[in-house]
C-alpha cells in the first residue's frame, strides 16, 4: 500500500466515526491550546519585565542588599543615608549620578480626593538617574534631602487623579498624613502589567521618605555611569568603599545586564514548568487516542482478516492505524493551535499581561501532538498488524 493510500484510508476510516474521532482528539486539542496560550504568557510576561528594566537605562548599576543569591532567602537592607553619600563622594559628579531609595505604601489627598499608592524617598538626583523625565515643574535640590523637607514629585496618573485640569504645582497634598507641597509632576511612561502604574508613584525627598515611612536604612542605591565602557570603573569605586563599610556579603552590585540575565533565566524556567505543566493534558489525550485505537482494532478485526488475506502486508496494515493516530493527534494539534493563538490574542487585548506567541512554542505544541500520536498509536497499529487473517476473519 502506498502511503498516500494509507493517508486516504486512515481519514477515510476517521470520518467514518466523526463524533468518536472528534472526542478523542478533544483531550489532544486542550493539550496544545494550554501549551500555546501558557508559554505565550509566559514569554510575554518575560519579555515585558526585562523590558521595564532596560528601560532604565543601559549604564545603571543596582547596588542591592545581600549576596546577590536570587534562590536564597531575603535579605534585610543595612545600607544606611552614610552609605549613599561616601559613595556619592567617591565618584565624579556623584550627587547627579548616585541615588539612594525607599518606599512604601501611603495615603495621598488633595482636593477632597484620596488615593493609596507607592511612595518614594529618592536622593535629589534620582529622576536624571533612572533617566525619568519631569513634565512639568522641578525636581529635588540637595538641600531638600539635606533638610527634610515635605516637597513632592507626581506621577502623571496621581496628578490627573488629586486635581483633574488644575495645575498642582506649589499646592498642598497630604502624605501619610503629613502636608506637602508639590514642586512637579513626571512625565507619563505607561503602564505596566506587573505592578502599579509607575505613573501612580509619588516621590520625596529620602530623609523625609525615611521618616515619613519609619525606616532607617536605604532599601537600594542606583549608580548611573557616563558611559557604558565606565561601569567596570564605577563598579570597582562602589565596591571598595562599600567594602569598607558593610560586611561582603551584606551588598552585591549588579550591571542592568545581568539584572536582565537572571530575570530572564528565572521567568524562562517558569514559562518552560507552564507548559510541561500543561502539555500534562497532552500525555492524557495520547491515552484517550490509544484507547480508542485498540477499540477500533477490535471492532475493524474482519476488516483487518479481509485486507490480509486480498494481500495486505503487516506493515502495511500497521502503518494504515499508525497513520490514523497521527491524522488524529495531528488534527486535534491544529485545532489546539488555532485556539491557543486565538485566546493569546484575548488576552492581550484584554488583560495588563501580554501574551506572546513565539514560534518555537508553535513548533514545540505540533511537534509533540505529532509525537503522541506516534507514540500512543503504535501498540494499537503492531496489535492490529499481528493478527492471524484466518482467526480475524473468524472473529464476530
Amino acid at each position: 500500500m502506498s502511503p498516500r493510500e494509507a493517508l486516504r484510508t486512515a481519514f477515510q476510516a476517521i470520518l467514518a466515526n466523526r463524533l468518536r474521532s472528534f472526542l478523542t482528539t478533544l483531550g489532544v486539542v486542550i493539550g496544545v491550546m494550554s501549551v500555546v496560550l501558557l508559554v505565550s504568557i509566559g514569554q510575554g510576561a518575560r519579555s515585558e519585565i526585562t523590558g521595564a528594566i532596560e528601560g532604565l537605562g543601559s549604564n545603571l548599576l543596582f547596588v542591592l542588599p545581600g549576596s546577590g543569591d536570587f534562590g536564597g532567602p531575603p535579605t534585610r537592607s543595612r545600607f544606611t543615608m552614610d552609605d549613599v553619600e561616601a559613595v556619592a563622594r567617591a565618584l565624579p559628579r556623584g550627587e547627579e549620578r548616585v541615588s539612594g531609595q525607599v518606599l512604601g505604601t501611603e495615603t495621598v489627598g488633595a482636593e477632597g480626593e484620596r488615593v493609596t499608592t507607592t511612595v518614594y524617598g529618592v536622593s535629589a538626583g534620582h529622576t536624571t538617574v533612572v533617566d525619568r523625565t519631569i513634565a512639568r515643574g522641578q525636581g529635588f535640590a540637595p538641600s531638600d534631602v539635606v533638610g527634610n523637607r515635605r516637597v513632592a514629585l507626581l506621577g502623571a496618573d496621581v496628578a490627573t487623579e488629586l486635581f483633574a485640569d488644575l495645575d498642582p504645582i506649589g499646592r498642598s497634598i497630604s502624605v501619610g498624613g503629613s502636608r506637602f507641597r508639590v514642586v512637579g509632576v513626571l512625565e507619563v511612561v505607561g503602564s505596566s502589567a506587573f505592578g502599579p502604574s509607575q505613573d501612580e508613584d509619588v516621590y520625596v525627598p529620602l530623609t523625609t521618605g525615611m521618616r515619613l515611612l519609619s525606616v532607617s536604612n536605604v532599601d537600594t542605591i542606583y549608580v548611573r555611569s557616563d558611559t557604558t565602557e565606565a561601569l567596570d570603573a564605577d563598579r570597582d569605586t562602589v565596591e571598595r568603599v562599600l567594602g569598607q563599610r558593610l560586611p561582603a556579603d551584606q551588598f552585591t552590585v549588579f550591571t542592568q545586564d545581568e539584572i536582565v540575565g537572571v530575570v530572564g533565566t528565572i521567568l524562562q524556567i517558569l514559562t518552560f514548568v507552564l507548559g510541561a505543566i500543561a502539555g500534562i493534558s497532552l500525555l492524557v489525550g495520547g491515552v484517550g487516542v490509544s484507547n480508542i485505537m485498540l477499540v477500533s482494532v477490535s471492532e475493524r478485526t474482519r476488516e483487518i482478516g479481509l485486507r490480509k488475506a486480498l494481500g495486505a502486508r503487516t506493515r502495511d496494515i500497521t502503518a494504515q492505524f499508525l497513520l490514523e493516530a497521527v491524522a488524529l493527534t495531528g488534527l486535534g494539534g491544529v485545532l489546539g493551535l488555532g485556539l491557543g493563538v486565538g485566546l493569546a490574542q484575548i488576552v492581550t487585548l484584554v488583560s495588563p499581561i501580554p501574551a506572546e506567541v513565539t514560534t518555537w512554542s508553535v513548533a514545540l505544541a505540533l511537534g509533540v501532538s505529532t509525537g503522541v500520536g506516534l507514540l500512543f498509536g503504535v501498540l494499537p497499529a503492531r496489535r492490529a498488524g499481528r493478527l492471524d487473517p484466518v482467526e480475524a476473519l473468524r472473529h464476530d
